[in-house]
């Protein structure tokens, strides 16, 4: 298991696999970035000049050198290609969400240790700047016993998205499996599985098949309580998290810049890859023993999806278990089809 570098290819070159996926198997001497499928426009070997661009995912997983595919499809369809990936012998980097219920990520795993091959999700904001930050204040023990931690991903988007198959009312479609996972994968990560939960979700937008809020109220042993949030018509977008603890309260605006630089082009190698701007500090209030309100700026640490895949390599060639585990996609997508409270 000493092969080096892992081969992958990516099942799709939309935005997906343009900005979270290639840059980064094209700059990690890890891995080797071999092919890609694209059913129409051939856009990706412009920047990736050595690869090949195939024209349906079926030649893709007929190549043999492949060891890593990537299933960055419409989320309908994760299930069906990761079987079919995992049945041809190849890894697979699962897009959240991995599936539509629990039963078929459970099925996939099961799949996998059948075939003796690696299932993992990719859930990358694990590597965000601002939840870096959050998880080190945590950890530090500077709020005491946490008592409240919501986390939200506030957006502005009235039209209906142009990914059709995020707007038709089907399997894992809808602001619920799109932001959910990452919401939720950060809180589990975090305190585990809760004790028990609540799912809110509605519609608002005109003529909108899929839900375009929703909340989960997640509680804990010990009292406490976790408030996962999003909508797609928030004009003016509150901090990203707001944490309140025994000790003090911190809060952080979401401000990781990794999306934006990759959408410009901008390599993961730079040196100001993943760095914050000035001015987008998180807060930190903490209540000292003489009862005196002390306040600390504090500087996100910087963001890197490429720890994301050398987790990857690592479970791979190393046999290093990867941090997003089976039991934590399980819970999250337990929560993810929840049934919803009526609003």
């Amino acid at each position: 298991m000493s092969k080096y570098p892992v081969i992958a290819g990516i099942l799709s070159y939309g935005m997906s696999g343009r900005i979270f996926h290639a840059p980064f198997l094209e700059t990690n001497t890890r891995f080797k970035f071999k092919a890609v499928v694209e059913r129409s426009k051939k856009t990706a070997q412009q920047r990736y000049p050595n690869i090949i661009s195939y024209d349906s995912v079926d030649e893709l997983l007929d190549d043999k050198d492949i060891e890593l595919v990537v299933v960055n499809t419409p989320n309908q369809t994760h299930f069906d290609y990761a079987k079919k990936a995992l049945l041809k012998g190849k890894h697979v980097l699962i897009e959240k969400p991995c599936a539509a219920t629990s039963q078929e990520v459970k099925e996939l795993f099961d799949l996998g240790r059948e075939q003796g091959k690696h299932v993992m999700v990719f859930q990358n904001r694990r590597w965000d700047s601002d939840f870096k930050l959050v998880k080190r204040i945590i950890e530090s023990g500077a709020l005491g016993d946490i008592i409240e931690f919501h986390i939200r991903f506030d957006r502005y988007r009235k039209e209906k998205s142009p990914k059709t198959f995020k707007e038709i009312n089907q399997a894992a479609a809808g602001l619920t499996y799109d932001l959910g996972p990452h919401l939720l994968d950060q809180v589990i990560s975090l305190f585990g599985k809760p004790k028990d939960s609540i799912k809110l979700t509605s519609i608002h937008r005109e003529n909108s098949e899929v839900d375009d809020f929703f909340t989960f109220v997640l509680t804990y042993e010990h009292g406490l309580t976790v408030f996962a949030h999003a909508s797609l018509l928030v004009a003016q977008p509150l901090p990203a998290y707001v944490i309140h603890g025994t000790k003090g309260s911190f809060q952080k605006n979401r401000a990781d810049v990794q999306e934006e630089q990759l959408d410009k082009g901008m390599w993961p190698t730079d040196e100001k890859f993943g760095l914050e701007a000035v001015g987008q500090e998180g807060l930190l209030t903490i209540i000292n023993k003489t009862n005196q309100k002390q306040i600390f700026y504090k500087e996100a640490l910087k963001g890197n999806y490429k720890g994301l895949f050398n987790a990857v390599y690592e479970q791979i060639r190393k046999d290093k278990p990867y941090p997003i585990t089976e039991e934590q996609i399980i819970w999250q997508m337990e929560l993810l089809e929840k049934k919803s409270w009526d609003k």
